[in-house]
């Protein structure tokens, strides 16, 4: 077990480099299974999940060499029919293996997947819709079988489902015929996939939209790739910057993809300058308007940012409002926030009110979940001298070198192992 150990408050300063996206590392992974040929990826992000999906794939005998963010995948030689269930069920986002290796081996079995403890997120949009594209599902207490000797093109509902869109889109491109998408998850990740997909052949209509027209190929050409930068790492690094009243350039921030949070940035008065199409200058911002987040599907203001963001409102000049609409478990952090000396009132699970602007104070916190160790390492930054942060693994799962990236930026910041404190 780990700590980190942050002194503040800080003023960041320099420039920060951004990370390929999580979020579009681990689904062009899991789509590496349809290929015969090697898949080589670059600008991945070297963190906990990505570690443990290569593990999955390891166990399926797929070889894989991971070194500097650049990752070779060679799947042509796999045997295994299912994934260890231990590895699934330490990450969520091994339910993106289950279409890839239908389609690859007509059977599948997987266990309930793990993950952050965010809430529900049920499976009923994968296995509808690979129920619909003709495979058969037996499930019990442990977890899934499918069977399907051909999967066939079907029309979809996606309900919006980011990882659910994510699994037809890999069962739907070597199905023959026309599978349609509706109401797909159009979040830059998703769109990041297709365009893996399309580079190595497939055929994919509706990028970036709610509708996605997918044509069946016969096969997968031998691809190099590179992974988008990581859309909620860059903005929480814009937010540490403000929060800490600092001098940052955000290099790997793509514009395109955070007009939901510069919109809420021009509300509050925040002081930026977008650079160029991939970077953003965040300068010291003195008077912080209160404002109301209310997280929605892309290109909605980004669940994974709401955490953030509520740092922004304990130095805002009045009361700001959230309400997390995804998820029912994602407000955890609010009581560590309060026990930094933040106003804060949580009025269920999904609505919090945070009135500012109010002095921060060091603390011993714990990370609940990934988004919100981040947000606790801002609050830490600001707040008068030291925090000790707790659960600090879960961080790791989704942030390259956090704490290195924040030492850059002249934070005081510290990783230790319990038992040099203890």
């Amino acid at each position: 077990m780990e700590q980190l150990i942050i002194n503040g408050p800080s003023k960041l300063k320099g420039t920060v480099k951004i990370s390929g996206a999580k979020n579009a590392a681990l689904p062009i992974i899991a789509a590496s299974l349809l290929f015969r040929q090697d898949v080589t990826l670059t600008n991945v992000p070297d963190i906990k999940d990505v570690r443990a999906l290569l593990g999955i794939l390891d166990s399926l005998g797929a070889e894989t060499t991971f070194k500097k963010n650049v990752l070779k995948i060679s799947a042509g030689k796999i045997q295994e029919v299912d994934p260890d269930p231990e590895l699934v069920k330490r990450l969520r986002a091994s339910i993106l293996t289950l279409a890839p290796l239908l389609v690859r081996n007509k059977k599948v079995f997987i266990p309930h997947p793990g993950g952050c403890l965010i809430g529900s997120r049920p499976m009923d949009v994968h296995l509808s819709a690979l129920k619909r594209m003709g495979a058969e599902i037996i499930s019990d207490s442990n977890g899934y079988q499918l069977e399907a000797d051909k999967l066939m093109p079907s029309h979809i509902c996606a309900e919006f489902s980011v990882t659910g869109t994510e699994n037809v889109i890999m069962a739907a491109v070597l199905t023959e015929g026309e599978t349609t998408i509706s109401l797909a998850a159009s979040e830059p990740h998703v769109q990041d996939l297709c365009n893996f997909l399309i580079t190595a052949g497939a055929k994919i209509e509706g990028v970036g939209t709610h509708n996605l027209t997918i044509t069946g190929v016969d096969k997968l050409k031998k691809i190099s790739y590179q992974i988008i930068p990581d859309q909620i790492e860059s903005g929480t690094f814009a937010i540490a910057a403000i929060a800490t009243k600092g001098e940052v350039l955000v290099d790997g921030f793509v514009t395109a993809h955070q007009e939901s949070l510069l919109s809420k940035f021009d509300h509050i008065g925040v002081n930026y300058e977008v650079i160029s199409p991939t970077k953003l200058q965040i300068r010291p911002t003195h008077n912080l308007k209160n404002f109301k987040i209310r997280t929605e599907i892309y290109p909605g203001f980004p669940t994974d940012l709401q955490a953030p963001m509520s740092i922004l409102a304990t130095q805002s000049d009045g009361s700001s409002e959230i309400y997390e609409t995804i998820f029912e478990g994602r407000l955890g952090y609010i009581s560590e926030l309060s026990k930094m000396g933040a106003s804060c009132v949580t009025r269920d699970a999904h609505q919090a009110s945070i009135t500012g602007p109010t002095p921060l104070f060091g603390a011993r916190i714990t990370s609940f979940d990934l988004r919100a160790g981040a947000t606790l390492i801002i609050a830490a930054l600001i707040a008068q001298g030291e925090s000790r942060l707790d659960q600090i693994e879960i961080i790791d799962r989704g942030y390259e070198n956090i704490e290195h990236k924040f030492k850059l930026l002249g934070a005081n910041i510290r990783r230790v192992a319990l038992r040099e404190i203890e």
